[in-house]
């Protein structure tokens, strides 16, 4: 899940970048790049991925 929101994430910030938009001092494409980090991360750490519970035969 954090995989999809970080690609989402670092579009965003490709196409502000591209556009050289600035819509404001909190959304710069290097706050949304920090971002998309830090939810590759998180998706690598193994957070949201789910449990399974119970056991496989």
């Amino acid at each position: 899940m954090f995989a999809i929101i970080a690609a989402v994430i670092f579009g965003l910030a490709l196409i502000l970048d591209w556009a050289n938009a600035s819509v404001s001092d909190a959304f710069t494409p290097q706050t949304l790049l920090m971002a998309g980090l830090l939810c590759i991360a998180l998706h690598l750490a193994g957070i949201g991925a789910g449990r399974r519970w119970g056991r496989r035969r």
